[in-house]
């Protein structure tokens, strides 16, 4: 980006808008670019990737971020305690805003990125996205779209290998997580044992937990078809794996063992 191009602005409704500015100092200033985004990232990265679209500076690959585009003043109180109160937002210098709206409450909004996966945006293009309000043009007369998060230039389909209708049930009902939550504090005594993620995947490979977690879908009502369970088997055993992994051994048991069946 050149000197006195604007990165990124925020304003509130009772703060004025303060514009971020780039400098002389450009580390990169030729040459192709190009940013990878998936719908987990946020923030600092939806601000350097919407800068560099809306200055037709790079291409932006992947899917839609986040949508975290908040500004947060901390105000420090003399007991020692403080508070963070929200005061303006971030917005792209085509001036599309970063942050994804409230409008439908706010548990629509926890739910959002569940409501989007629902809803196939993750598999195709989202025409609720495309539409005239969220339509902005850079200088160049590229057209790119806001609606909360930075849509990128190029689409790129999630890896939907495994993700059958059980698969897309019992993940949206949380069953993964809290089956491998409680497997992990029933053993935990004898799992906390191992110090590698390694060691742990052996462990579980000889009990068999998938046939276990089955048992338990079913005790909640669920009766997924036999071509479903064989499909998703591997997928479900993996975040199975991973999470028991991570409740026991944190984030250097979680990634290595979820990358088998998550590229991204």
């Amino acid at each position: 980006m050149k000197e006195n191009e604007l990165i990124v602005y925020t304003e509130g409704k009772e703060r004025p808008r303060a514009d971020y500015l780039a400098t002389a100092n450009g580390l990169f200033e030729e040459g192709e670019l190009v940013v990878l985004i998936d719908s987990w990232s946020a923030s600092a990265s939806e601000i350097v990737s919407g800068a560099i679209q809306d200055n037709d500076r790079g291409t932006i690959i992947g899917r839609r971020s986040f949508g975290k585009g908040l500004v947060q003043e901390t105000t420090y109180f003399r007991d020692g305690s403080a508070m963070r109160l929200t005061i303006a937002r971030y917005y792209t210098p085509t001036g599309r805003s970063i942050q994804k709206p409230y409008n439908n409450g706010v548990a629509d909004y926890e739910h959002e990125l569940m409501n989007r996966y629902e809803h196939g945006e993750f598999e195709t293009l989202d025409s609720t996205v495309f539409s005239e309000k969220n339509k902005f043009t850079t200088k160049a007369g590229k057209v790119v779209y806001g609606g909360g998060g930075i849509m990128p230039d190029v689409f790129v389909p999630i890896d939907t290998v495994g993700q059958t209708p059980f698969y897309r049930q019992v993940s949206r009902k949380a069953m993964i997580y809290n089956y491998a939550l409680n497997y992990t504090n029933l053993h935990r005594e004898t799992l906390s044992q191992f110090t590698d993620y390694k060691e742990i995947i052996n462990y579980l490979e000889s009990k068999n937990i998938f046939t276990d977690f089955l048992q338990e879908v079913r005790k909640k009502g669920l009766n997924p078809k036999i071509a479903e369970i064989y499909e998703s088997q591997q997928l479900i055993k993996t975040y199975l794996y991973a999470y028991i992994c991570r409740n026991i051994v944190n984030n250097d048991g979680y990634y290595p063992v979820l990358q088998k069946v998550d590229n991204v």
